[in-house]
């Protein structure tokens, strides 16, 4: 699902972003529910992802975080009670050509996907914040484009019960 988000695109780049796990949910531009049990949540060039497992909920928020330094861990390992997530990030510094090609690959991979979010702001079109989840809603892939530095985020994660 493509979401055209009201709020203008702000500046930020890759290393002011940081990994979190069990916040609250945030102030989202735009969300989409898919089942089983996964919010999709675009919170401008960052995201949440809440996954209902079991009764409980775990969530896990990559964003620019006042109260939390950036530099996004390349591969990690969160357990939480009996759930194990794996998570996995990298940053690739593209030329514009090569980051307008990518982001048009965005759009036509998750701009109509079912289980898939993407939110583009206005006055950017190369700035964009696309999540996909997989087809068994324990797992998911984000991009995050940052227009003006040239560097495209991608991370993936997938969640298991031990």
């Amino acid at each position: 699902m493509r979401a055209l988000i009201a709020a203008p695109f702000a500046d930020s780049r890759a290393a002011d972003l940081s990994l979190a796990h069990g916040l609250d949910r945030l102030p989202a531009l735009g969300t989409l529910r898919v089942e089983p049990g996964v919010e999709l949540r675009v919170l401008g060039a960052s995201h949440q992802v809440v996954l209902d497992v079991g009764g409980r909920s775990w969530c896990e928020t990559v964003a620019c975080l006042p109260d939390r330094g950036g530099e996004l861990p390349a591969r990690t390992e969160i357990r939480a009670g009996d759930l194990v997530a794996r998570f996995s990030a990298r940053c690739a510094r593209l030329t514009t050509a090569e980051l307008a090609e990518r982001v048009a690959a965005l759009h036509r991979r998750c701009g109509n996907h079912p289980r898939a979010l993407l939110g583009a702001f206005p006055g950017s079109p190369l700035a964009v914040t696309a999540l996909l989840v997989d087809d068994e809603g324990t797992g998911w892939r984000t991009w995050h484009a940052y227009p003006q530095a040239g560097e495209l985020v991608e991370t993936r994660t997938v969640v298991a019960v031990r």
